[in-house]
């Protein structure tokens, strides 16, 4: 029997967590120091979508603070406890939100990087409000306009700021896009930074393990590493 995907595993591996940490950290400082940037304006997501606390708290000994999850119920099962025994660690909502998710995603989320739909914005609107929470919200774009994956056509992208910010009063933070897999990546990072900028956006959360170096190069203000860091998700076999 496979265990399914979304199940949270352990590192078994040799990969070693807090060495692919290290060595994602010299990264962005090299790529921050060829882009001219500050260091400090980068903020490392450490995605842990799939991994146990056992190979979360190894990241978080070591310093990391910040951490990505995809899905809501995932998250909800092993990071409140996490949170309780670690002060100051943030948590990231990097995968698509369904609105009947949206209560529990403000609850426990200090950020969503996938607010796509105006079932989305409404939820959310009704959460923040009843809530008193302001989680940092990014609008993700869909720059590959690919069917299959979530986010708004970047023709659409500026009316649909707009309702965030005018009919829903949510105020938006900045933009997230995930290129297509077999397609140069630094075009759509330009096409997403360009949508930002001319929407009065200072936050971009693009790039991942294979093409955050070329993200910070195209101004990235949040990059979302996994497997760099935490190594392959493993698959067990029964």
């Amino acid at each position: 029997m496979t265990q399914s995907p979304t199940t949270p595993l352990s590192a078994d591996s040799p990969h070693d967590p807090a060495s692919g940490l290290a060595a994602v950290e010299q990264e962005i400082l090299h790529a921050c120091k060829e882009a001219r940037r500050d260091r400090a304006s980068v903020t490392l997501i450490a995605v842990s979508k799939t991994f146990a606390a056992d190979a979360i708290l190894p990241i978080i000994g070591a310093g990391q603070r910040v951490f990505g999850e995809n899905r809501v119920q995932e998250a909800k099962g092993k990071w409140p406890e996490l949170i309780q025994a670690n002060p100051g660690v943030r948590l990231h909502l990097i995968g698509p939100l369904q609105s009947n998710k949206a209560k529990e995603a403000v609850a426990l989320f200090d950020a969503i990087h996938s607010v796509d739909r105006t079932s989305v914005c409404e939820a959310l609107a009704k959460e923040i409000k009843s809530q008193q929470k302001h989680p940092e919200l990014f609008v993700q774009i869909n720059t590959g306009e690919e069917p299959q994956k979530a986010g708004v056509a970047p023709q659409d992208a500026d009316t649909f700021i707009a309702a965030c910010r005018e009919k829903y009063g949510l105020p938006i933070s900045g933009l997230m896009c995930i290129p297509p897999v077999d397609q140069a990546p630094a075009p759509h990072f330009a096409l997403c930074a360009k949508i930002a900028a001319r929407n009065g956006l200072t936050n971009l959360s693009m790039g991942m393990s294979a093409d955050f170096a070329a993200a910070i190069a195209m101004g990235a203000t949040h990059v979302r590493v996994g497997s760099a860091i935490f190594g392959t998700r493993t698959v067990v076999h029964n």
